[in-house]
């Protein structure tokens, strides 16, 4: 079984029951989550032998995180203890007709000082076959997004598989000299997988993304314009052989409508439509898209129609989930094609 590691911060969540708001009440829901330990729960979850990298303090919070991830199916061993405190974001779902919003707090975190040499990655890599990153740890801080270029370099200098999720998330691009489009770019270079929604490759690569009005389990996509939209992609990062475009259409807070595109070695694949309702938990989805895809890109080598059908049916089932993590198994999704 091949051996994948994940890279970036874990984050404590906190949330008020119900559809109640931040300012209200006095009780606190709390998960652990953060997209790159998503993904590495996920791929636990359906059967990968899955190791998560990162800095996390070493006080009774670091300890209780670390111990839900062993919980969860996940290596620890290579998670670096150092900092003072866990990140943490406030999420208030969106409800009725009132949009959702997240508030982070990760200034100052264990992770947010994680810099080059902290990390013994040709260590690391050497017992790993594929390596995931994300655009997220390039937004937290410069030195993370240091650490970050160092795992990609090297991981591309060994040989390793790298997937990469482009998750822009404009409201952590707040430090000095921070550039969203320079620097996502450039670490989709190293990628031979890359995943993201119309909105993150627009910033990631300055190409207008593809109109769309209300997308109904009916759809017909306009498959032209998107195979010139996936020239141009190609063109961008032309050693880059696989890449996806998530479609999510969010009609009401409960009423979502989910699909994705792959382009695979010059052909474009589509998938069925998902008409979901209602939303229970929409975060993690883009997640939970990209580890059911490395997942099934190694189960199912040169099937990139099985690849995409496993993602998008994987993605729609973590919409009835409370909590960033996907909690499915392999058997639970395939029931869904």
């Amino acid at each position: 079984m091949k051996r994948i590691v994940t890279f970036g911060e874990i984050l404590q969540r906190w949330s008020k029951n119900g559809a109640r708001r931040l300012s209200q009440g006095y009780d606190w829901e709390g998960h652990f989550g953060g997209s790159e330990a998503n993904v590495a729960v996920s791929l636990a979850k359906l059967g990968n032998h899955v190791g998560y990298v990162s800095r996390i303090p070493d006080n009774a919070v670091g300890r209780a995180c670390l111990q839900e991830l062993r919980y969860q199916g996940i290596d620890v061993s290579d998670v670096v203890l150092g900092g003072e405190r866990l990140g943490t974001y406030y999420f208030e779902a969106a409800t009725s007709v009132r949009r959702g919003q997240v508030v982070y707090d990760r200034q100052g975190s264990s992770f947010y000082s994680s810099a080059p040499g902290m990390f013994p990655w040709r260590e690391i890599f050497g017992r790993t076959d594929i390596f995931h990153c994300s655009g997220i740890t390039c937004a937290v801080s410069p030195s993370a997004t240091e650490a970050t270029f160092e795992a990609v370099r090297t991981a591309k200098e060994m040989g390793l598989r790298i997937t990469c999720d482009i998750n822009y998330r404009k409201n952590l691009w707040k430090y000095e000299g921070a550039d969203a489009h320079r620097t996502l770019n450039a670490l989709m270079q190293y990628s031979d997988f890359i995943f993201g929604d119309q909105d993150e490759w627009e910033v990631a690569t300055g190409v207008k993304q593809i109109p769309m009005d209300h997308m109904q389990a009916d759809t017909k996509l306009d498959m032209e314009a998107y195979r010139r939209y996936f020239d141009e992609m190609h063109r961008q990062f032309p050693h880059c052989r696989e890449m996806m475009l998530g479609l999510r259409n969010q009609m009401t807070s409960a009423h979502h409508t989910l699909t994705a595109l792959l382009w695979y070695e010059g052909e474009i694949y589509t998938s069925r439509i998902y008409d979901i309702q209602p939303i229970v938990d929409p975060v993690g989805v883009g997640d939970a898209f990209v580890a059911a895809y490395i997942h099934a890109a190694e189960k199912w080598k040169g099937k990139p129609q099985q690849g995409l059908d496993f993602s998008v049916a994987a993605a729609q089932l973590k919409n009835s989930i409370v909590g960033d993590f996907n909690l499915v198994t392999e058997e639970e999704i395939l029931e869904q094609l």
